[in-house]
This record gives structure tokens, C-alpha cells and sequence, in this order.
């Protein structure tokens, strides 16, 4: 079994001091310089960037900087600084989600690794395969996948994987969510996710409200535990397994290393401890979870994903409350519950769930404590002291947990306060003949360094007794405590036996290996050029303006009614987005029928296998005019890989991405004809993007619905079903139309696609038509209206207010006003917020 590296996470220095010490092999970790996706953690001043690195590289470490943001296309030369001084600093790899920054990476640095964040949203062999042509070395893969699917990954492509293998979940497609962006201007693509996920909704189905009791956080899942996956991912050939957690405490960082270190040790040694790996899960569930499971790694199961109770830390679960007595409480495990996997114990942190909201909990320090038995089952009786719980709001049949535990506290700081020393294994080589000095190689065994060399001061001499054997050169040459270093192998084949040197002389000589060793450790030898700029970079892509042609707005449908509606009006390109395809090809028969070209979306997520989804598509475009809107890095080289004949027009979408000129420049360079600006741009950061772009190939939603969330999680195979995944839920999603209502009271409305993924509608249009003369003015001729649940007569009356705006026939202000004639929950300026700036 291939060892598969721990990688843990760091937020600031105190968690990274934790990792070291309970035994990572890797940190990864943010600056606060920015372009890191936890902004709100501590993270690392780039002045300290040098001495931080050491500091991994003394512990046997190696050390990835976080970039994993979108950038900018103001932010290009900044970004360029920022990886010169990665890069100077000895640091061992980057994690990147904008293609424009791995290109800068591989033109500063060369030896400078760069790995794909799961922000890039590469989800399946074909989308690795096209981001390594960006020099990626590893891809993060998606929190969706499967043990199954990852293996079916591994098998399509050469570059690295690492696993999400601990810690929170994301309802979201990481790099697909816009709720933060949507509803406060602050997008989870810059690392600033206000965790919409984590509040309560209510289910809308059909209209009405549908009481779920006190599952009120629908979208909050429970954290991931993949410990039962190591075996499985490491027989795969998985390089890394990734602890989340940038934003957590010292002790669950410590806690969670350590206990996938031993969980791991002992499965490359032949010999795992399940009793111990079970201790260790019971340790990190008190250290922090929202309760554990599997997450996608064992496949989908909706029914578990999500509890819905609470969006917040819990801890391990011990039991239900059976008796309340003065200032004691009666703890029994239910028999539907899992048995606790950790006792209680005095000074535990406990809380009572009994369905309240969370600020109303009891909870508090436990006195003491006396184990019970009742019917076979082990309990406990509680005690607390003065002052204490209220525990006149404790009920029987409340839920308990342990949210903390000095036992845990204790184990933590031990495996997180552990000496790194001795953790750079090398080699060692020695050879000598009499009257010749001692010659000592040494090298390091886990990384690229230059071999080291000791020469004695003195010539070797015939001993009169054993001399110099092996194990006395192994005892003076590796006493080596308080050093980074520890002999791993030591090769004595070319010394003569019967030869003889003072101890004094092996000690010096050890100290002056140590001394090189310690230099070379200390040293950053790579070759590191100047950044390029953006406009370097775009000149390796080139990519012509578009002919010249009148602005046109496209809409995108996703009923029939929307489509007569488009029709009707008499559009000349419609997209098609059939969510679940059924009735697509029909429906893009209709269109162009009419003489009009119909453009079909893909979904936006591509998982291994699933490309055939794809290959139907082009199926369906080959039929006639029109194209393909590419939602996905595995759509688009499933179709770059098709023969140029046979490829119909490609027209890249909002989810790829695409921020700034470089990103385009290579995105375009693939075969697309145009792209749309992601959302995450304002209108000052939208109007740079086309300015630095070839005239006429970006493409901008101009009126929309923010998709929010798209998730794998089926929010109606969940709260409908018993089901849990597609083959089993009944299809409630064919028989329901169902919104989730947020706390202001506006409904989002949940629509399903063809991969059972759940894509979740921001309630208030966000239409931006004071932008429009300005846009068309700068050379956009696309501007999309898309569509969600409108009425043929509701799409008639949007498209048509467009249509008459680019015609100039009515303003801004006129569209507005007919758009408030029907959207009952507002209509705002979302992302373009900035329009003051551009009237």
C-alpha cells in the first residue's frame, strides 16, 4: 500500500504548531495578503512567509500556499508579486481555482508545484486531464465522489489526487455557489462564504408550508468522517488525504492529524488498531462535528447526509434524558441510537437538544458522574454544580452531548505539543581504507536536495581491537536528537573492517553533516523569473475579436411556455436548458423549425462517466443550427477532443468562472466562441474583464435568477422520500415543485437536472438594464435573459422589455417597471451593484 500523505490544515500559528507536532506530512495554509478561500481565518503574514516555511521543512513537512480564489483583472500584477515571493520562500506547492494564476505560477517558478482546488470544480478524468495542460501536477477532486467514482478519476488521469477525507461539507459544488455573492455581496469565491447553508429554511412544497418539526437547517450537513475510505483510497493510489479546517481550533487540528496518522501507520504496517481507530473518531467527534458521516464517499445517501436539527457544533451524542432529579439528569442511550463512543467524564462539556432553537439550550460543566446499567444498557447519572444548567427547560426524551472533554483536551495537546525533531529521514553512505580519511555521504530520502559531505581530519588507521563496525558508526554518526534529521539507511559496503578513528572525530564529523544538512534544509535553490504581465500571457492564446455584429439578446428557457414566449417575440438564437433533458431534443426541433438557432445547456457538473450526458448533446446540437453552452471543464474537452467537423459552436457559460483576461484568453483558446462573465463580478470588475478581452467574445447575463446552491444533495429525494439516492426516493421531484423560504420570508425556488442535482434559485430577479447601452457600447452582443419558473405570459413580458430596451425604443426605467409587475419578491441590481458608477 502507497502511503497517502496527510495533509492538514493551518489558520493561523498556533493550529500549525498542533499539525506539526501530531505528525502531518503536509500544511496548507493561507496568507493575509488575500486570494485564499478562508478570509476570515487568522492565516499568515507574507513578511513571516520564509520562517514559516523552515518551520514546516524542520518538522519533515512539506508546505502548500492556499490561492484558491478567482482573481480580478485589476489584481493580475498584485497576484504576480504575491507568487514571485511564494515561490522565493521555499514554498512547496500551491492550490489554485483561477487557471490565470497556475499559468503565472509555471512561468515564475518552474519547481513551484501547482494543485487544483476542488473551487476549480474539476470533476471528472476529462476536466483533470484539460486544467494539467495548465502545469497542475494535482487536482483536488470534488467532496461529491464517491470511493467508486475516485477510482474511476484515478484511472483517467496522470495528475496527483487528493481527497477531502475529514471534516465540514459543503452542500454546494465547491466553486458553484453564489449564495454569499447573491444575498450579501460577499462571494465564496474570494473566501468570504457567509455560510448560508448553515441557517434555517422552511419547505415549500407546492406552495404550502410543510412541517418538518425540528428539522429547520435543510441544507447544513452533517461533517465528514471518511476514516472507514483510507483503506480503499489508498489502495486506489490516492497521494493525498485532506483534514478540513482552516477556521478550527488547535485542538481539533491535533486531534484529528493524530488520529488518521495512527489509523494510517497501521495500515501500511499490516497491523491497524480498530479499537484504537474507533477511540480516535470518538476524540475527534468531541473535538468538533455537526455529527459525522461518510458524505459521498460511500455514495449517495440523502437521507443521512443532512440531520437538519442543528447547523453547529454537537459533539458526541451519549444518550437521551430518562430521569431528572434535583441537579442530577439520567443519560440512557435510545435503542434506534448508536452506542456512545466516549464516556463522560467530569469537567465534560454537556448540552440538551430538545428541538429548542440554539440560544435557548441548557447546557453546561459536569460535577460528576456514576455510571448505571438498565436493561443490559450502560448509562449515566449527571451531576451538576451551582451555578448550573437550568434544567427546569430539560425534558425527558431531550437528545445529550458531549461538546468538550478533558480527556480530549489532555490527548490533544499531548499528540499536538510532540518534539518534530528527527522527522527528515536520510541516507547515509560511508566509505575508507587505512591511511585514507572516513568519507560520509549524506542525502535526504523525502525530498530533492543536494548529497552532503564529512571528511575526517585524520587518516584511518588499523584497529587494534573491533574498530569501526557498523553499529559503532550508526551509534556515534545517529545520535542525532535535537536535529530535524534521523539515519533511515546507512551504507557501509565500501569501508574496510579493522579500521579505526576516535570517537571524538565520528562526533565532529556528525556535526558538520548536520551543519550542511541544516543549510541545505535552509536554502531555497530554484530558479525564479519575474512575473509576466496579463497581456504575456493572453499573447500564448491567441484568440481574434468576433466579427462585428448587432447586439442580441438571448434567452434561456427551461419550459415549453417560455418557449412559445421566446418564439413568438421572434429570437433569433434561444438557449435550451431541458434541467432533467426530457423533451429537449423536441423542444430544440421547435426552434429551428422556426428559423431561429437553438444553443442547448449542459449540466454544470461533469462526474466520471458521465460524459455520455455530453455526448448526447452534441448529438442533439449536430441536428441543426445552434451550439452547446459548456457549463463544465469536462464538457469542454469532451468536445475540443471531437473532430473539428463535427463540433458544433461552443458558447462558455458563467460557471466556469472566468474572471479576468488570462483565464479567457485560454478558455476562448479551447475552442470556445464566447463566454459568459461570471457572476462574481461587479459592474466595475465586469467592465475590466471586457476591456482587456478580444472585442465581442464575452457574453453577460443581463437579467436572471441567481442560481445559488448547486448541490448534490436532493432536497426532495430528502424531505419527500424515503429514499436514498435516485434509485430508491420515487421521484418526487416529477410529481412536486418545491422553494426553500429563507428567514426574510422569500421562497428559492429547487429545481432537479438529469444527474439528480438540485440547483437552488435566488427568489428576487436581479436585472441590470442601466448597464445595458454600456455593454453593447464596449461590444457585447450577447446579453442573456434567463429564465426559471416564469409564465409564458411573465417571459413574454421580460424578453419583450429587453428586446425593446436594445432597440431603443424604451429605458431602463421602463424595463424595471415591467418587470415589478410580476415579481412579487423585487427585482434588484444583485452583482451590478455598482451601476452609479457607470451611468
Amino acid at each position: 500500500m502507497r502511503r497517502p500523505e496527510i495533509l492538514a490544515p493551518a489558520g493561523d500559528q498556533a493550529a500549525l504548531d498542533a499539525a506539526l507536532g501530531a505528525g502531518a506530512d503536509a500544511i496548507y495554509f493561507g496568507l493575509d495578503e488575500g486570494f485564499n478561500a478562508r478570509a476570515r481565518a487568522a492565516n499568515f503574514p507574507l513578511t513571516g512567509l520564509a520562517d514559516t516555511v523552515a518551520k514546516i521543512h524542520r518538522a519533515g513537512a512539506r508546505a502548500y500556499v492556499a490561492f484558491n480564489t478567482l482573481v480580478f483583472e485589476q489584481e493580475l500584477p498584485v497576484v504576480g508579486e504575491l507568487l514571485h515571493a511564494i515561490a522565493a520562500a521555499g514554498v512547496d506547492a500551491i492550490i489554485v481555482q483561477d487557471p490565470a494564476v497556475a499559468l503565472m505560477a509555471r512561468a515564475v517558478c518552474p519547481a513551484l508545484e501547482v494543485h487544483g482546488s476542488t473551487q476549480m470544480t474539476a470533476s471528472s478524468p476529462a476536466a483533470a486531464e484539460l486544467v494539467r495542460e495548465l502545469g497542475l501536477t494535482r487536482v483536488v477532486v470534488p467532496r461529491e465522489l464517491s470511493v467508486d467514482e475516485i477510482r474511476q478519476y484515478k484511472a483517467g488521469t496522470s495528475l496527483e489526487l487528493e481527497v477531502f477525507i475529514h471534516g465540514a461539507l459543503c452542500v454546494s459544488w465547491s466553486g458553484q455557489c453564489l449564495t454569499s455573492e447573491a444575498w450579501g455581496g460577499r462571494s465564496a469565491n474570494r473566501g468570504q462564504c457567509a455560510q448560508s447553508c448553515r441557517l434555517p429554511y422552511d419547505l415549500i412544497v407546492d406552495g404550502e408550508v410543510r412541517d418538518l418539526g425540528d428539522v429547520k437547517y435543510l441544507l447544513s450537513p452533517q461533517d465528514l468522517a471518511g476514516i472507514d475510505s483510507v483503506p480503499a483510497l489508498a489502495a486506489i493510489g490516492v497521494a493525498s488525504l485532506k483534514i478540513e479546517g482552516r477556521q478550527k481550533a488547535p485542538d481539533y487540528v491535533a486531534t484529528a492529524v493524530a488520529g488518521y496518522r495512527r489509523w494510517v501507520d497501521g495500515l501500511v504496517s499490516g497491523a491497524p488498531d480498530h479499537a484504537q481507530r474507533d477511540r480516535d473518531l470518538a476524540a475527534m467527534e468531541v473535538a468538533y462535528s455537526r455529527g459525522f458521516s461518510p458524505g459521498f464517499l460511500g455514495g449517495a445517501d440523502h437521507q443521512h447526509l443532512v440531520a437538519g436539527r442543528f447547523p453547529k457544533h454537537r459533539g458526541a451524542y451519549l444518550g437521551r434524558v430518562i430521569r431528572i432529579r434535583g441537579d442530577e439528569v439520567l443519560v440512557l442511550p435510545h435503542p434506534d441510537d448508536r452506542a456512545p463512543g466516549l464516556a463522560p467524564i467530569a469537567g465534560a462539556g454537556i448540552g440538551f437538544d430538545g428541538g429548542r432553537p440554539e440560544a435557548d439550550e441548557p447546557g453546561g460543566p459536569l460535577f460528576r458522574v456514576d455510571p448505571f446499567e438498565q436493561d443490559g444498557v450502560r448509562g449515566w447519572r449527571l451531576g451538576f454544580g451551582r451555578p448550573g444548567p437550568d434544567l427546569g427547560q430539560v425534558a425527558i426524551g431531550d437528545r445529550v452531548w458531549m461538546s468538550g472533554s478533558p480527556e480530549v483536551k489532555r490527548a490533544a495537546d499531548r499528540d499536538g505539543g510532540a518534539a518534530t525533531d528527527g522527522r527528515n529521514p536520510i541516507a547515509v553512505r560511508v566509505r575508507g581504507a587505512v591511511g585514507e580519511p572516513l568519507v560520509v555521504e549524506a542525502w535526504p530520502v523525502a525530498r530533492e536536495a543536494k548529497l552532503v559531505t564529512a571528511t575526517s581530519a585524520m587518516a584511518l588507521t588499523a584497529a587494534r581491537g573491533a574498530g569501526l563496525d557498523r553499529a559503532l558508526v550508526a551509534d556515534k554518526l545517529g545520535a542525532l536528537g535535537g536535529t530535524p534529521f534521523a539515519i533511515a539507511t546507512l551504507d557501509d559496503s565500501a569501508l574496510a573492517p579493522g579500521l579505526h578513528l576516535p570517537v571524538s572525530e565520528l562526533k565532529a564529523m556528525r556535526r558538520a553533516l548536520v551543519a550542511a544538512l541544516e543549510r541545505d534544509l535552509a536554502t531555497v535553490d530554484r530558479v525564479i523569473a519575474a512575473a509576466p504581465s496579463a497581456a504575456d500571457l493572453r499573447a500564448r492564446f491567441p484568440v481574434v475579436a468576433a466579427p462585428v455584429a448587432a447586439a442580441a439578446i438571448v434567452p434561456l428557457c427551461r419550459t415549453d411556455a417560455q418557449l412559445d414566449a421566446a418564439l413568438e417575440l421572434g429570437c433569433d438564437e434561444i438557449e435550451l436548458d431541458w434541467m432533467e433533458l426530457v423533451g429537449l431534443a423536441k423542444a430544440a426541433a421547435r426552434v429551428r423549425a422556426a428559423g431561429a438557432r437553438a444553443v442547448v445547456a449542459t449540466v454544470r457538473i461533469q462526474k466520471p462517466g458521465e460524459d455520455r450526458i455530453d455526448a448526447h448533446l452534441a448529438r442533439i446540437a449536430a441536428d441543426g443550427p445552434g451550439g452547446i453552452l459548456v457549463r463544465s471543464w469536462g464538457a469542454l474537452a469532451t468536445y475540443r477532443a471531437l473532430p473539428e467537423a463535427q463540433r458544433p459552436v461552443l458558447h462558455g457559460d458563467f460557471s466556469l468562472n472566468v474572471t479576468n483576461s488570462v483565464t479567457a484568453a485560454w478558455a476562448l483558446s479551447q475552442g470556445l466562441a464566447t463566454l459568459t462573465a461570471a457572476h462574481d463580478l461587479d459592474a466595475v470588475q465586469l467592465e475590466a474583464l471586457i476591456a482587456a478581452a478580444p472585442r465581442g467574445r464575452i457574453a453577460v447575463t443581463a437579467h436572471h435568477h441567481i442560481p445559488t446552491f448547486h448541490t448534490e444533495h436532493c432536497v426532495y429525494a430528502h424531505l419527500l422520500s424515503s429514499g436514498k439516492d435516485y434509485k430508491t426516493c420515487g421521484r418526487p421531484c416529477e410529481a412536486h415543485e418545491v422553494a426553500l423560504r429563507d428567514r426574510t420570508g422569500l421562497p428559492h425556488p429547487v429545481i432537479v437536472d438529469v444527474g439528480c442535482r438540485n440547483t437552488v434559485f435566488g427568489a428576487q430577479a436581479q436585472s441590470a438594464p442601466g448597464l445595458a447601452a454600456r455593454l453593447v457600447e464596449r461590444g457585447v452582443t450577447r446579453l442573456r435573459i434567463e429564465l426559471v419558473r416564469e409564465s409564458g405570459a411573465e417571459a413574454a413580458r421580460v424578453i419583450g422589455a429587453w428586446r425593446a430596451l436594445v432597440a431603443g425604443s424604451i429605458g431602463p426605467a421602463e424595463v424595471l417597471a415591467r418587470l415589478r409587475l410580476h415579481e412579487r419578491f423585487g427585482v434588484t441590481a444583485g452583482t451590478m451593484k455598482t451601476l452609479a458608477v457607470l451611468r
